[in-house]
């Protein structure tokens, strides 16, 4: 990259390192227990503090300012399971980056800087938001391809396991549309602006942004067929339940139409009238009643659940098919000659 320096330094050390001649990044981690009155970095490099007051404070949301010739901002970072805001503040000579712990993007946009060998300070920020932007479309490629595992598994293994993933899916499109959106929105807002207020913008940097706002898009188009693809899969695993349940319920209906008929006869023959006491009585008489009046109810439920309905659907599927659909009768149409 052109002569600068790359350096990590303490809140502290800030000017110092700042003042080195040439092109600076200074990365800053004022770690994960940093207490919240720490000092402002706005007044260590002697920025308005109506202005940037807020440039590297815990918890700051998602937001982007351009003042005086330099830019800040927060974005959000893909960290493994976790979505990590860094401030960004950038001028002509100098980037800065502030964090509360350990990040990989910031390791590997180091690590990179000796090829990508930005110029200032804006192409810098550009490379960075552009490792942003690559970290979140891989993050929600290998969700789109753990959904079609997902989509696999439930109708080879049909088991609750896949339902966990897709429901722990489910919530990972969530949590990276919740971090992305507001950075979409405010990336657009402020790069129109620019464009809008300052037409003098060099042609590397008008390039530098149009990249970046196509980007932009893609990635969110991307996170939203992620959402659509794990609400799809979610509405498959509902219709496989469904198909489940009514299969049992198909089972259990089988059941009450063999035990119904047999539950009747025997609440009917155990009934204390003196008729039946008196005169059904014989053997040949409860085979005859018992017996067969079972046999035929049976039968008789058989035909009608049977081949009044599944069976005459059947029967008649192949002719339906060949006239090429159902009579326009069953359709609800009526000829009009």
């Amino acid at each position: 990259m052109p002569e600068g320096v790359v350096t990590r330094a303490e809140l502290s050390e800030i000017s110092e390192r700042l003042a080195a001649p040439g092109f600076v990044i200074v990365d800053i981690d004022r770690g994960e227990d940093s207490p919240t009155d720490e000092q402002s970095l706005a007044r260590v490099l002697g920025l308005d503090d109506a202005v940037w007051e807020w440039l590297g404070r815990r918890n700051e949301p998602v937001r982007a300012e351009y003042h005086a010739g330099m830019a800040g901002g927060v974005v959000p970072v893909v960290d493994g399971s976790h979505i990590k805001n860094v401030h960004v503040f950038a001028s002509e000579s100098h980037l800065i980056t502030i964090h509360h712990g350990p990040v990989g993007l910031i390791e590997s946009f180091i690590g990179r800087l000796p090829e990508d060998r930005p110029s200032n300070g804006w192409t810098a920020v550009f490379l960075f938001l552009h490792g942003m932007l690559e970290v979140f479309r891989r993050a929600t490629a290998q969700s789109l391809l753990e959904v079609g595992e997902v989509e696999e598994a439930m109708f080879e293994e049909r088991v609750s396991q896949p339902v966990h993933r897709l429901a722990h899916l489910r919530r990972r499109a969530a949590q990276l549309h919740r971090a992305f959106l507001p950075y979409s929105a405010i990336a657009q807002e402020l790069l129109t602006h620019r464009r809008m207020a300052d037409p003098n913008i060099p042609e590397e940097r008008q390039a530098l942004n149009r990249m970046h706002e196509r980007t932009v898009r893609l990635v969110m188009m991307e996170i939203d067929s992620l959402r659509d693809e794990t609400r799809r899969a979610a509405d498959t695993y509902a219709s496989l339940v469904a198909e489940q349940q009514n299969l049992v319920i198909n089972k259990l209906a089988i059941a009450s139409v063999i035990f119904l008929p047999l539950s009747f006869l025997t609440g009917f023959f155990g009934m204390n009238f003196s008729y039946l006491s008196n005169h059904l009585s014989s053997e040949k008489t409860f085979l005859w009643l018992g017996i067969g009046m079972q046999v035929v109810a049976l039968v008789g439920a058989v035909y009608v659940v049977m081949y009044r309905t599944h069976w005459r659907q059947l029967r008649d599927a192949p002719s339906r098919d060949a006239a090429g659909g159902p009579p326009q009768a069953e359709l609800g149409f009526e000829s009009s000659t």
